[in-house]
Formats: structure tokens, C-alpha cells, sequence
């Protein structure tokens, strides 16, 4: 190889490199939370609940009412976000729910680690319950979900997908197809429960091929 032909390369080479990095991350996720205020989320239910940003997360107190992302609606998606919850509070992490939802609408995550109420974090409320408390109370965990319509054995199904703090809980396959789309949101349950989340985002995800 003569030098010419080198160098022609090592450009090519050079050039081809450069154009790959400056392409978008397509596995990145979206913030829905800046951290800093409550742009882009909605109080629905009572207006005594109060719903805030301190110390850059949001925090939920007071009457039953939901804090609805004004972003959406979404289909398939990763989601995701860091949680706390006080001992002897509940909440929930809501998807595919209404744009002014109750707490029957849209899929719920749930979020407890001792309410009286013994369904605990990394249930699918309703759906798929666990028992056995993963997370204690006043602690931060990561809270992740990915859900996806598709096709099982024929049958048209929506894939949802649990995991808390890194461990795959399970998959629950929801034939019924109960919410097809949706808003994210988070739930005030009572009074004696507090809320904290930070660290919103979501990844959109394409749509599975029709088989």
C-alpha cells in the first residue's frame, strides 16, 4: 500500500468515527422532573394536598390526591425514578392512567413498605401483589418499569416489567389489556403518608412488529 492510499484511509477512518459519536444516544431517557419545580405536573384531587419540591425532589403530603406528568400520553416505554416513603405511608407510581385520574385508574406500581394496607412495594396493584417488605421505610430506592405491547403464543398482550433497586422482579403479562395508553403520575394516599421522588425519566420504546 502506497502512502497515498494510507493516508486516503486513515481519513476515511477518521471521518467515519467522528460521524458515529456525534449521533444521539438513542437508548438516553427523558427527564420529566427538572429537579427544581413542578413544570409540567398537575395536582388533581383534593386542594388541600399539598404537592412540592424540596431539596430537589418532590414531595406529596396531606389528603388523598394524585400529581398527574401533563406529558403524554405514552404506549410503550422504560420509566423510571428514585422513591422514599415514610413508615406507615403508601403511594403509588402510576402509568398508562388518565389525564384527571382517580385511584382506579391506569396501572399502579405500588409504593409501601408498612402501611396497613399489606401490599407492598414492587406490586403491580390489583394485578400482581408481593408481600414481603423489599424496601424499608424512610430509605431511597429506584423504582423501574418497562412496559410494552406484544404477542404471546397469538394473543395480543401488554408486557410489564418490575424491577426494584436493579433486581428484575418479575414480568406480568396482562392479556386483558386492561389501560392502552396513558400519563404518568404519583399518588397521595392519606394523610399519614409521605412521599418523595426524584430522578423522573423515560425512555419511549418502539412499537414490537406484528408477527
Amino acid at each position: 500500500m502506497n502512502r497515498s492510499h494510507f493516508s486516503l484511509l486513515l481519513v476515511i477512518a477518521v471521518c467515519t468515527c467522528a460521524t458515529h459519536a456525534a449521533e444521539p444516544d438513542k437508548d438516553s431517557y427523558v427527564p420529566l422532573f427538572d429537579g427544581k419545580t413542578l413544570d409540567g405536573w398537575e395536582k388533581v384531587g383534593n386542594e388541600a394536598s399539598v404537592w412540592e419540591v424540596k431539596d430537589g425532589a418532590i414531595c406529596g403530603s396531606g389528603p388523598a390526591s394524585m400529581l398527574v406528568c401533563t406529558k403524554g400520553p405514552y404506549k410503550n416505554f422504560r420509566y423510571r425514578a428514585e422513591i422514599k416513603i415514610n413508615d406507615g405511608g403508601n403511594s403509588g407510581m402510576y402509568f398508562r392512567t388518565t389525564r384527571k385520574p382517580g385511584f382506579s385508574d391506569g396501572y399502579e406500581a405500588q409504593i409501601d413498605s408498612t402501611h396497613r394496607d399489606p401490599i407492598r412495594t414492587g406490586s403491580l396493584y390489583g394485578l400482581c401483589h408481593i408481600y414481603k417488605r423489599l424496601v424499608e421505610p424512610d430509605t431511597w430506592f429506584t423504582y423501574e418499569l418497562q412496559v410494552r405491547d406484544d404477542v404471546w403464543r397469538g394473543k395480543p398482550v401488554t408486557r410489564i416489567k418490575l424491577t426494584v433497586n436493579q433486581a428484575e422482579l418479575y414480568e406480568y403479562l396482562d392479556f386483558a389489556q386492561g389501560w392502552k395508553d396513558g400519563y404518568f403520575a404519583f399518588q397521595q394516599h392519606d394523610p399519614g403518608s409521605k412521599v418523595e421522588i426524584r430522578k423522573v425519566e423515560m425512555m419511549e420504546l418502539e412499537e414490537t412488529p406484528k408477527k
